[in-house]
C-alpha cells in the first residue's frame, strides 16, 4: 500500500528537508509549502520520524472524499475504512480546516468525524495519547490524515534542559546541513547555551538517528509492526567520529546542562563543553570546521542597541581567532549580522522561528 507522507518542518527549510528527504533514499520527494511530501507505505512513515533531522513531524494521508454538505460528510465519515489505521482501544482527537468549501463551520465538521469515528469503530474521543486525525476540507474535497509523530519530532528524548531562547533540534540539523556539514570536520559553537549545535552535529558524526530513543504516535496505530519497527531501529550503522564538537558559554549553568544533554544522548566522547566568554576563544588545535552561532537577536533577549558592541566583538574574534573556518550565523537581524565584518555569502531565505523570522548568513573560509 501506498500513499502521500506529509514531512512539515519551519517555512524556509522546505528545501533543506526536501535534499535531506533525497539523501536517505525517499521517492518521489517534492516541496511544498511548509514541508515535503513523498511517496511510500508505513515502513516508510516509521523510517521518516526515525531518520529524518529536519522534519517536526510526519502525516500519512490515508484517504478522501467529497463532502458538499454536513449530512453527506457524516455519511461518508462513516463509511470510510478507520479501523484499517485506527485501534479501538486508542483514542482519538479530530482536528478540521476548511478552505473554499460548501462546508465551512470547522466546529460541526469536527463533531461530525469525530462521532463518526467513535460510533463506528467504538473509538473513545480525547484525552492523554489520543492519536489525531486531521481533515482539510478544500474545495469540497476532505483529504484526512494522522499524525503518526505525537510529540513534535525535535523533542529527541535527550534534552531535559534548555537555556533561554533554544533553537529546536529540527531547526539546527538543516543549519547545518546548509553550511555544508555532512558528519565530517569539527564543529564549534561560542555561544553554545544548552547545546544544540554541537550536540546535533555529534550526533550527526556518529551515525546516530534523531527518534532512536523515543516513542511516536505511529506505535499505537493498527498498521503497526512491533518486530519489523525493531528491525528497523536495530538497522542503523554507528561511524566512527574523528572530530571534536565544543561548546563554550560563559554561562556555568547552562554548560552544566549542555553537559547532561550530551551525556544522554550518547554523544559525551565527542562533545567537549566549558565555561568561558568569547573574548577568551582561540583557534582548536587539527584541520578546520564550521563555527555555528546562534546569538541573541535583542528581539527577545538583550537590547539591540546593547548587541552591537556583542556582535562587533564576536567579528573581530572569528576573524583573529578562526584563520580557515567557516561560520554559520542565525539572526534575525540582518544589521546586527553586518555589524561581525564576516565576509558574509548572500543570506538564506527567512525562516520561522517562534514568532520571529530568522535568517542564516554563512561565509567561506575566513
Amino acid at each position: 500500500m501506498s500513499f502521500e507522507i506529509f514531512l512539515a518542518t519551519a517555512p524556509g527549510l522546505e528545501a533543506a528537508l526536501a535534499e535531506e528527504t533525497r539523501a536517505l533514499g525517499f521517492a518521489s520527494v517534492s516541496e511544498v509549502p511548509g514541508g515535503v511530501t513523498l511517496t511510500g507505505g508505513w515502513p516508510e512513515v516509521w523510517r521518516a520520524n526515525l531518520a529524518l533531522r529536519g522534519a517536526s513531524r510526519v502525516l500519512a494521508r490515508i484517504g478522501e472524499f467529497r463532502a458538499f454538505h454536513l449530512a453527506q460528510l457524516d455519511k461518508r465519515a462513516r463509511k470510510f475504512d478507520w479501523g484499517a489505521v485506527l485501534r479501538a482501544d486508542v483514542p482519538v482527537k479530530v482536528e478540521v480546516t476548511c478552505r473554499r468549501s460548501k462546508i465551512y463551520h470547522a466546529g460541526a465538521a469536527t463533531e461530525r468525524i469525530g462521532r463518526a469515528i467513535s460510533e463506528t469503530l467504538g473509538v473513545p474521543e480525547g484525552g492523554d495519547g489520543a492519536i489525531r486525525v486531521m481533515a482539510r476540507i478544500e474545495d469540497d474535497l476532505v483529504s484526512l490524515s494522522v499524525d503518526t509523530s505525537g510529540e513534535p519530532l525535535h523533542r529527541r528524548g535527550h534534552k531535559e534542559a534548555v537555556g533561554k531562547a533554544p533553537l529546536r533540534e529540527t531547526m539546527a540539523a538543516p543549519f547545518l546541513w546548509l553550511c555544508g556539514f555532512d558528519g565530517g570536520g569539527p564543529v564549534l559553537d561560542p555561544m553554545c547555551g544548552s547545546g544544540t549545535f554541537p550536540i546535533e552535529a555529534a550526533e550527526i558524526a556518529a551515525g546516530l538517528m534523531p527518534g532512536r530513543d523515543r516513542r511516536f504516535a505511529f506505535e499505537d496505530l493498527a498498521t503497526f509492526d512491533a518486530d519489523a519497527w525493531q528491525a528497523m531501529k536495530a538497522g542503523g550503522a554507528p561511524r566512527e567520529v574523528c572530530a571534536i564538537f565544543q561548546g563554550y558559554d560563559r554561562d556555568a549553568g547552562v554548560v552544566r546542562m549542555a553537559m547532561a544533554n550530551a551525556a544522554r544522548a550518547g554523544v559525551s566522547d565527542h562533545t567537549r563543553f566549558a565555561c568561558q566568554p568569547i573574548s577568551a576563544l582561540t583557534r582548536p588545535d587539527g584541520p578546520p570546521g564550521l563555527v555555528m552561532i546562534n546569538p541573541p537577536y535583542g528581539a527577545r533577549i538583550g537590547e539591540r542597541k546593547l548587541l552591537f558592541g556583542l556582535y562587533g566583538s564576536l567579528g573581530e574574534v572569528l576573524r583573529r581567532e578562526m584563520r580557515g573556518w567557516r561560520v554559520g550565523l542565525v539572526t534575525s537581524d540582518g544589521g546586527l549580522a553586518r555589524a561581525t565584518g564576516l565576509p558574509f555569502l548572500p543570506p538564506g531565505p527567512p525562516v520561522a522561528h517562534g514568532g520571529l523570522k530568522v535568517t542564516l548568513w554563512r561565509t567561506g573560509p575566513l
